[in-house]
Parts: structure tokens; C-alpha cells; sequence
């Protein structure tokens, strides 16, 4: 194979280093984010000790986590503990969680047996142009029954084959 034809492969590291360098969030801190847009959405902050509970992580590693989030300028955090979203972080949780419940509907509908993992361990690889797409995929199974009730019948025979 020609060195060309090759040169977009990568490994899946290898594609989060390139985003990294990029400026983008990794995948952990996506979790995070969009935990945090989670809680502060209803009650307008939350705790380092909800953020561990949560994500079933260490206080420690909340808090790494919480600083770094907050010298990237999406979180304001005091001393006091109390962590609350910048308009750069409300923005950014709010396209993150956007993107979670595009994705697990999709799952959900397509009969996955655990749309919630499946999602948290897809969900940070995919393009925008891809969820994008589901979301026009999910809208058009709402808008039209038959099409929703066909795709389950062409599984429904295809398991019985």
C-alpha cells in the first residue's frame, strides 16, 4: 500500500492527541463538563463532592479535574467549594449533554441493550456532522411511524433468519 493511501489511519489515541493539540477538551474532561452543566442546570452550582459521586471518581481527581476546567475558562470555582459554569462553560455543557441524548436516543431506538454505556463510550468520537445526523435520523423516526416500524420488522426478521 502507497504511504499516501494510508496517511489518514490512525489509532484512536492517536486521534485524541490530534484533537488535544487542537485546543479540544478530552474525553474525561467532556465528562466533566457535562456533568457539572447537569447539576448547576437545576440548582445553579454544584460541589466538588456531588462531581465525585457522580462521575464514581476520587475527590482528588474532581478537583484536578475542576482546576484545569477552570483555567480553560468554563468553570468558576472559590474557595468555598462551590463550582458554578462561565457563559464558556454553559455553552459548551450545554452542546456536551445536546450531543449525549442525540446519541443515546439513536442507541435507545436502534434496540441497544445499554444505551447509556454504549453512549458515554462513543459519544466523544463522533463528529458533530455525524450527530447531526442522527438527530435528522431521530427526528425522522418520530415524524413518521411507518418508518420507525419498518426498521423493527427488518430486525425482527433479520434475528429470525
Amino acid at each position: 500500500m502507497k504511504k499516501a493511501e494510508n496517511s489518514g489511519f490512525r489509532t484512536s489515541r492517536g486521534y485524541q492527541i490530534i484533537s488535544q493539540q487542537e485546543g479540544a477538551l478530552t474525553s474525561s474532561m467532556e465528562d466533566y463538563l457535562e456533568m457539572i452543566y447537569r447539576e448547576c442546570s437545576q440548582s445553579g452550582y454544584t460541589r466538588v463532592g456531588q462531581v465525585s459521586e457522580m462521575l464514581h471518581v476520587k475527590p482528588s481527581s474532581a478537583s484536578k479535574m475542576i482546576f484545569k476546567l477552570t483555567d480553560m475558562g468554563y468553570l468558576k470555582y472559590d474557595r468555598y467549594e462551590i463550582i458554578q459554569l462561565t457563559e464558556k462553560g454553559k455553552t459548551a455543557g450545554e452542546a456536551l449533554l445536546r450531543r449525549h441524548t442525540i446519541i443515546e436516543d439513536f442507541l435507545r431506538s436502534v434496540g441497544s441493550p445499554n444505551s447509556l454505556e454504549e453512549t458515554e463510550l462513543i459519544e466523544h468520537s463522533l463528529s458533530d456532522a455525524t450527530v447531526e445526523s442522527l438527530h435528522a435520523l431521530n427526528e425522522y423516526f418520530r415524524s413518521d411511524a411507518r418508518a420507525e416500524s419498518g426498521y423493527r420488522e427488518m430486525r425482527r426478521k433479520e434475528k429470525h433468519k
